[in-house]
């Protein structure tokens, strides 16, 4: 196989925006998806995560008296099965790894909550469930959505059992740090024993990680949008081809949406000022798109040494992607 590749799916993936939030759909979403990741699989030595944050949500409606641990436990064990069942059915065999992810309970995430979970609702209904079970909403694009701490990803415990299913076993796709992995601290008078934290990791901070600690060639955040806009949702709107990290940071692209875009640019930065492989790359673009993301015909490549710091995309406006349109999770 040519390249090492981490492949990170977003929860919304399984999930897309307006359906209900039903196992059916899932499963359909699950197998419209396999062919696309089976492929790449077959091309590439890959490892795939995905997010979490609709699953979880629903969860916690459920079962309001549960932490958000056990919830993302329960969430990353059904969305695993789901795309391992979908992947076989692609002639594709995956062993989901359930990881355990340290953070820091005093991070200051935990006194701004940003990480969107669960259902989009209306302003009266976030307003409701805000005041009867104290969840704290804010706003994405027209609705609200219920958000909850994000701390980094500090260390994945189980990072040796992935890199020896990778080494010993290349014909099986991990899927592993789903839901960015369940959050975790180590008490501090016995490192040895962990406890669970009220918390979701984003799973695309997470993502780079794993491929940073897997000395992965490249980083694919594949979503329900496209790549990195400017002045998205403007006439003078424009994508980008390529991106450095450099250009991404100085003009502070993504923080605008800190609970969606923001994230995964971040991500995208992180894994390439991290990688010790030369020629390491990251790229954002949306699902349907996949194939063509390796090549640069479609999506948003960031990596190093790139003419001017942006390589705009010719052609591409969003008056010509009616899609890209509504999405509003871009760079801003």
């Amino acid at each position: 196989l040519n390249d090492r590749i981490v492949v990170a799916v977003g929860g919304n993936a399984l999930q897309r925006r307006g359906e209900r939030l039903t196992i059916e759909n899932m499963l359909k979403a699950a197998a419209d998806m396999a062919p696309t990741i089976a492929s790449l699989a077959q091309e590439h030595e890959l490892v795939l995560t995905h997010g979490n944050g609709p699953q979880v949500g629903e969860l916690a409606l459920e079962r309001s008296a549960a932490t958000f641990d056990i919830l993302g436990a329960e969430s990353i064990g059904q969305i695993g099965y789901v795309l391992a069942q979908a992947l076989s059915s692609a002639g594709c065999t995956t062993a989901p790894i359930i990881c355990q992810v340290v953070v820091d309970p005093q991070d200051e995430s935990f006194r701004d909550p940003s990480k969107f979970v669960g259902p989009i609702y209306g302003a009266k209904e976030a307003t409701a469930l805000s005041q009867s079970l104290g969840w704290v909403m804010k706003p994405d694009g027209e609705y609200f959505r219920r958000v909850v701490p994000s701390p980094p990803p500090l260390e994945i415990i189980q990072i040796e059992a992935i890199k020896t299913l990778l080494e010993q076993s290349p014909d099986i796709l991990p899927i592993a740090c789903g839901g960015g992995g369940i959050p975790v601290s180590r008490i501090p008078s016995n490192p040895r024993t962990l406890t669970g934290v009220e918390a979701v990791i984003d799973k695309d901070r997470c993502g780079s990680k794993l491929a940073n600690e897997l000395d992965a060639d490249g980083l694919i955040i594949l979503t329900d949008g496209g790549g990195i806009w400017q002045n998205f949702g403007k006439p003078d709107a424009r994508e980008m081809k390529m991106a450095s990290p450099e250009y991404l940071e100085g003009t502070k692209a993504g923080k605008n949406f800190p609970g969606s875009m923001g994230p995964k640019i971040q991500a995208a930065i992180d894994f390439v000022h991290n990688s010790k492989k030369e020629g390491a790359w990251a790229a954002i673009g949306d699902l349907k798109d996949a194939g063509k993301i390796f090549n640069n015909e479609q999506g948003t490549v960031v990596k190093e040494d790139v003419q001017e710091g942006v390589v705009w995309r010719e052609g591409k406006s969003v008056a010509s992607n009616p899609k890209q349109s509504k999405e509003q999770h871009k760079s801003g």
